[in-house]
C-alpha cells in the first residue's frame, strides 16, 4: 500500500498545479482522445483540476458518463468551479487505491499519475476493478531516467534533476515506471495489451517551446521547495537551477524530449 513518504510528496499545492491547468484532452493524453466515442463511459484517475476530464466529457457527451477523480480535495473543488456545468460530468474525492466502482467504465485511465504513486500495482487492480468485463484502462506515464535534452542543459539543472530523481526513489516511486507497465498490465491480468509511444518532443520554433521545455523551472519553483524542506539540496542550488535554466531556455536550448508511453489493455 502507499507510503507517507510517497503520498507526501506527489501531493500538489500552489505554484504546482499550474502545469495541470496547462493541459487539454487533444494535447496531453492523445491515445485516450483516440478511442472516446459518443455515450461512452469514462473515468479519469487523478483527475486534478480536471482540465482533461472536461475534454473527456466533451466527445462522451451528455449521454455518456465521464467521471473525474482525486485524492485532493482543493484540486476536486477547482475541478468542479472551473468545469462542473459541463453535461455529464462529474468529480469525486477518493483514493486510487479504494475506488468505490465495480464493473462501471469502458475505460478507466490515468495520465501522469503512477510514476507518483509507491504501490502502482496495487493502483492497477483497482482501475481494473473499475471498468466493465470488455472494457480497457489505459495509462500514460514517463521514464524519467530517458530524458534528452539538446543541448546538455546547465550543470544546475543536471544536479537538481538528478536530486529529483533519487528525492522520488527514495519514497518508493519509480522513474521509469512508462517503461514497466506493460508487466504490471500482465501481472493483473489484463489481455491484449499495447503499448503507444507518446514522446514528448519539444523544438525551439515551436509555438508552445518556451512553456514546454520550461515545465523543469516550474518543478525547480515548486517541487524543488519540497525538495530543499526534505534536505535533498540547497536553496541556493535550487534557485540557481532555475535561474540559469530559464537563461539556458532564452539563449541556447534546441530541445526538449520527455520519454512518455500509452499503455492499454482489454479487461477479460
Amino acid at each position: 500500500m502507499e507510503s507517507d513518504k510517497a503520498r507526501g510528496r506527489a501531493e500538489l499545492s500552489g505554484k504546482a498545479t499550474k502545469v495541470l491547468d496547462a493541459r487539454t484532452l487533444a494535447d496531453s493524453h492523445k491515445r485516450l482522445a483516440q478511442l472516446l466515442a459518443k455515450g461512452m463511459a469514462v473515468l479519469d484517475i487523478g483527475c486534478g483540476t480536471g482540465a482533461i476530464t472536461r475534454g473527456i466529457a466533451t466527445v462522451t457527451g451528455p449521454t455518456g458518463r465521464a467521471v473525474g477523480t482525486d485524492n485532493n480535495p482543493a484540486l476536486i473543488e477547482k475541478a468542479k468551479q472551473a468545469c462542473g456545468d459541463t453535461p455529464g460530468l462529474h468529480f469525486d474525492i477518493c483514493d486510487i487505491y479504494a475506488l468505490p466502482y465495480e464493473d462501471e467504465f469502458d475505460i478507466v485511465t490515468s495520465s501522469r499519475v503512477l510514476q507518483w504513486l509507491s504501490d502502482p500495482l496495487e493502483a492497477l487492480r483497482a482501475m481494473k476493478a473499475s471498468a466493465k468485463p470488455g472494457g480497457r484502462a489505459l495509462i500514460l506515464d514517463y521514464n524519467h531516467e530517458k530524458i534528452v535534452w539538446e543541448p546538455e542543459p546547465p550543470a544546475s539543472m543536471k544536479l537538481f534533476y538528478s536530486a529529483f530523481l533519487r528525492w522520488r526513489s527514495d519514497a518508493g516511486m519509480n522513474n521509469a515506471i512508462a517503461d514497466r507497465l506493460a508487466d504490471l498490465f500482465r501481472e493483473v491480468g489484463f489481455q491484449h495489451i499495447v503499448a503507444t509511444p507518446q514522446h514528448e518532443l519539444s523544438r525551439r520554433g515551436d509555438p508552445d517551446f518556451v512553456r514546454r521545455i520550461g515545465i523543469w523551472a516550474e518543478v525547480a519553483a515548486s517541487r524543488g521547495l519540497q525538495m530543499v524542506k526534505d534536505g535533498y539540496l540547497t536553496e541556493n542550488e535550487r534557485a540557481q537551477a532555475e535561474t540559469e535554466y530559464r537563461t539556458w531556455i532564452e539563449a541556447t536550448a534546441v530541445s526538449h524530449t520527455m520519454y512518455l508511453l500509452a499503455v492499454e489493455g482489454v479487461k477479460a
